[in-house]
């Protein structure tokens, strides 16, 4: 930062040859900086003084200045005298720093005369609260607590103030609608009002509505409701009901007739009758079913009749109920259904482990062994070399009874499962070796430097000469990400996708590889007409990595614009 003295040191110069003032200080000017800028212009001093002020001072100096260069450059017929928005009453006045005296050459603008000490920033140095943030006031400070305003809302002095969506963008909601601000947001409205029984379709246009099935109830039970142009109506249902239905009071629906109420059936004596839906059924007492062929009760063979679900194991039928038995290994229990289990365990059979089973026993071997061929003795196993399946995402140990998992020595760490290994991220635990230049990005096993320049397409483009055709066909921006997959994955896939953001109607986009695929990995595709993305079409098998160059160039209203996606594809192993 450049001290007050030379702050303003080329304006004291300026003005002392004018015969305007004698003495300037740091905050001299009590007028607009809007003011400054103007007569700045307008003596042919250029615009770079905004570089000695501050931001906020600097910025609207800096505004002031340009416009009247911009204004300049209008037609005769439209120029007007800029003046400032708002000018200070010529006279003397009195403060805490001095005397203030007018400036004639601007016309509004007074000079602070015999200044005080400037302000001291104790910001700079003093630290608040993590939870909250510093703010300079004249001659000492303040601590305010930090304030995030949520989306659609931006921080004033004042706090959290709504975003005018509609304002920042007129064309927000296209021609047929019109623009609302809402808290933290925006709805669109139809300028065009339809007719009753016909509502707008997102493009504006008035489509019919379907009350039959908007309306909650449009018609009557007894009536079925018929959509028509603007509006609907209802016709009366003709309903035929089946045999053992009849048709409801309402004439709406069809309802079950109850033969056994009603006295319509056809059971015998000694039989009950059930209503069922459309019809009905002869029962006999417990225990015996209905011929119908016969007319008569037949004794139940309820072991049939129930399979499985009246005893436990073994069902013995008799006249009118049946008996249950058990099979080897178990004993009636109290409620002559169920079995109770023999336990073969309390004998010790096994050398090991026993488990009592349903009239038999079962012996087991602990961790670490297995079950000879007798079914009782247990012996050692070497999981290493005799298990099926993979123990160990990388290398398995045997040890005496049981085995363990090992990691490789770097880049992993043992999960708490004992059998995966974790990537390390280097980038996060700071192992790395990346210097300030560069940036981390981690990887299975590793870790990458990466650099990433993100200035250069834009002051590129900023820079090109009006008749630099080359110049102007550089990308307009360039962006960075990083992929990462194992290798051996299923080709094709599609890995990135390209395309502008928001889409205008009528854009078109072209997306090609221009460096990076040399061994032909990748390809591209267009998926639409403002889309593209990039495809793996050849398979990696072993851990490889990639930079490739994406250009899109976006048409959009007879102008093509470029853009560049400089893709990090980093292919790691694909087991661990």
């Amino acid at each position: 930062m450049i001290s007050s003295g030379r702050l303003f040191g080329a304006f004291t110069a300026a003005l002392k040859t004018q015969g305007l003032c004698k003495t300037i200080c740091f905050k001299a000017v009590c007028c607009s900086c809007c003011a400054l800028g103007l007569w700045m212009r307008r003596q042919g001093q250029g615009c770079d003084a905004d570089l000695h002020l501050v931001y906020s001072c600097g910025h609207v100096f800096l505004t002031c200045c340009e416009e009247v260069e911009a204004q300049s450059q209008l037609p005769l017929r439209g120029q007007e005298n800029l003046r400032p928005t708002v000018l200070p009453r010529r006279g003397t006045y009195q403060s805490q720093c001095g005397d203030f005296k007018p400036f004639p050459s601007l016309g509004c603008c007074y000079l602070w005369i015999h200044c005080c000490e400037p302000d001291v920033d104790e910001c700079l140095t003093h630290k608040c609260l993590p939870h909250q943030r510093c703010v300079n006031t004249e001659g000492s400070f303040t601590c305010r607590p930090q304030i995030t305003c949520p989306p659609g809302y931006h921080l004033k002095s004042s706090g959290c103030q709504d975003v005018d969506e509609c304002a920042m963008r007129k064309d927000r909601c296209g021609k047929d609608f019109l623009c609302e601000n809402t808290p933290g947001s925006f709805k669109c409205t139809p300028k065009q009002k339809c007719l009753s029984g016909f509502t707008q379709d997102a493009h504006g246009n008035c489509v019919d509505i379907n009350e039959c099935s908007s309306l909650a109830q449009p018609c009557s039970s007894s009536f079925a409701c018929v959509n028509t142009v603007g509006s609907f109506s209802c016709q009366q249902k003709v309903l035929v009901c089946n045999r053992g239905y009849h048709t409801s009071p309402d004439g709406a629906s069809c309802v079950d007739v109850d033969e056994c109420q009603m006295g319509s059936h056809a059971c015998g004596v000694g039989q009950i009758c059930h209503n069922l839906p459309g019809s009905y059924r002869c029962d006999c007492q417990t225990g015996y079913q209905f011929d119908a062929l016969r007319k008569v009760c037949t004794d139940v063979n309820e072991c049939w009749s129930y399979p499985g679900r009246l005893c436990a194991q073994t069902c013995e039928n008799t006249v009118g109920s049946y008996l249950c038995t058990c099979t080897a290994g178990f004993i009636l229990a109290s409620d002559q259904k169920n079995c109770e289990d023999i336990n073969e365990c309390d004998q010790k059979p096994c050398s090991q482990e026993c488990v009592n089973m349903h009239g038999s026993y079962q012996c087991y071997c602990r961790q670490g062994y297995y079950l000879h061929e007798d079914g009782r003795t247990c012996e050692d196993i070497d999981e290493c070399s005799q298990s099926i399946g993979k123990l160990c995402a990388f290398q398995c140990v045997n040890v005496v009874g049981s085995y363990l998992c090992a990691c490789p020595p770097h880049g992993y760490v043992m999960s708490a499962n004992g059998h995966t290994c974790t990537d390390v991220d280097e980038c996060k635990v700071g192992s790395h070796n990346c210097s300030s230049e560069k940036t981390c990005f981690n990887l299975q096993g590793g870790f990458r430097c990466l650099s990433f320049d993100f200035t250069f397409a834009h002051t590129h483009r900023i820079n090109c000469a009006p008749n630099s055709f080359d110049c102007q066909k550089s990308p307009l921006r360039i962006t960075y990400y990083t992929l990462s997959f194992q290798s051996n994955i299923l080709t094709p896939a599609q890995i990135f996708r390209m395309g502008p953001s928001p889409v205008y109607a009528g854009d078109h986009v072209i997306i090609s590889i221009t460096s990076g695929n040399e061994e032909n990995y990748f390809s591209t595709r267009k998926l639409n007409s403002f889309t593209g993305a990039v495809y793996i079409q050849r398979k990696v098998r072993e851990p490889k990595d990639f930079l490739i160059e994406v250009e899109m160039k976006l048409l959009r209203r007879g102008t093509v614009t470029s853009f560049l996606a400089r893709l990090y594809v980093f292919f790691t192993p694909s087991s661990m």
